[in-house]
């Protein structure tokens, strides 16, 4: 038996040193014939430029469009005040309709104003009896010349008389100032009102401003006389051209108030109406680019990036003159530019690119 164990001990010892022989052998042969498996180091990749899409926007002469937001305004308001005091005897005119020139908005009650005015013209008719005894006396030689003058200040100071009663009579017809509307009745009948207190107000629709603040960028580009056109909140359109630009800016938004003045003959466009507004300046290059190629500089600043010479990245501000459909139209870039369009946003001024044009 125990013959019988070292047998097999033997046996496995033959095996497992010919399994090792083996794999001497094979290790010595792949050593002596250059099949060394150690991964050969891999050279460095070298670092590509990035690449970026491009869209090829040639320079165009284009009337340049100024747009901001803007309202309706009327082109007068006018408070209209008692020139004279009384007690409102009549209100004629309808609060919110239309009144012409002259129309009486209130009335005051006549009171002592007729009789002090019958008087005046009394006192006027005696004086002229005694000019006219005065003078035909001194033809006579039984008047001097210097008593027929003093008749005849006397005279005048009557009718000046006259006059101020008249006035006086008519200060009673509180009237419009001119032809618009009767926005806003303050008085009613019985209402006391003193010298300088409202009847109403009075508004003018015809024309109509259509007014905005422009920003200091644009302010210096716009002339007075220019055509603008405004599109108002129901979807009318007007078309008119620039009255005023203001020189002096606000001190807060530091922009300058436009007033735009067109026609409203039919007074249906009211006062105070958000409207868009397109002011048409003069025509100078501008490039047409997708609003996704706008982008933020590190200042802040808005504007383009494009590849120049040498597949160079540059940074050009520019600035927005119109918006349409197919792009935003701006100015700032010089002849034709090869805008990016895609990767706009990770690459910086002056790095080098590989350029593929957009699809």
């Amino acid at each position: 038996m125990g013959k019988l164990n070292r047998m097999r001990l033997k046996a496995s010892h033959i095996f497992i040193l010919a399994v090792f022989g083996v794999l001497v052998v094979y290790f010595v042969g792949m050593s002596l014939l250059g099949g060394d498996n150690t991964p050969a180091e891999e050279p460095e990749v070298a670092e590509q430029a990035p690449q970026v899409q491009v869209s090829v926007t040639p320079e165009v002469n284009r009337p340049y469009l100024v747009t901001l937001r803007g309202r309706t305004e009327a082109a007068r308001t006018v408070v209209v005040r008692a020139e004279t005091p009384g007690v409102v005897a009549a209100t004629p005119a309808r609060e919110g309709g239309f009144v012409r020139k002259g129309e009486v908005l209130c009335r005051l009650s006549v009171d002592a104003r007729q009789a002090a005015l019958d008087q005046a013209r009394a006192a006027l008719r005696s004086r002229e009896l005694q000019r006219r005894a005065s003078a035909a006396l001194a033809e006579k030689g039984f008047r001097s010349e210097t008593q027929v003058l003093q008749d005849q200040a006397s005279l005048d100071a009557a009718a000046a008389a006259v006059r101020q009663a008249e006035i006086a009579l008519e200060q009673v017809n509180i009237r419009a100032p001119f032809a618009g509307v009767f926005d806003n009745r303050e008085a009613e009948i019985g209402t006391y009102l003193a010298p300088g207190q409202p009847c109403g107000t009075v508004i003018e629709l015809n024309p109509i401003l259509i007014v905005g603040n422009v920003p200091e960028t644009q302010a210096g580009q716009i002339r007075i006389g220019e055509p603008a056109t405004a599109t108002l909140i129901s979807g009318e359109t007007l078309s008119g051209q620039v009255r005023f630009v203001s020189r002096d800016a606000d001190p807060q938004t530091r922009t300058y108030r436009l007033e735009v003045v067109a026609g409203n003959p039919s007074q249906a466009v009211r006062s105070g109406l958000s409207a868009d507004v397109q002011i048409t300046t003069a025509a100078g290059p501008a490039h047409l680019v997708p609003p996704s190629a706008m982008v933020l500089d590190a200042e802040g600043r808005q504007g383009v990036r494009h590849v120049g010479q040498d597949d160079i990245v540059i940074f050009t501000p520019v600035q927005v003159t119109e918006e349409t459909a197919e792009g935003v139209w701006v100015r700032g870039l010089t002849g034709e530019a090869r805008i990016i369009t895609v990767g706009q946003s990770y690459v910086d001024q002056g790095q080098k690119v590989r350029v593929a044009l957009a699809r």
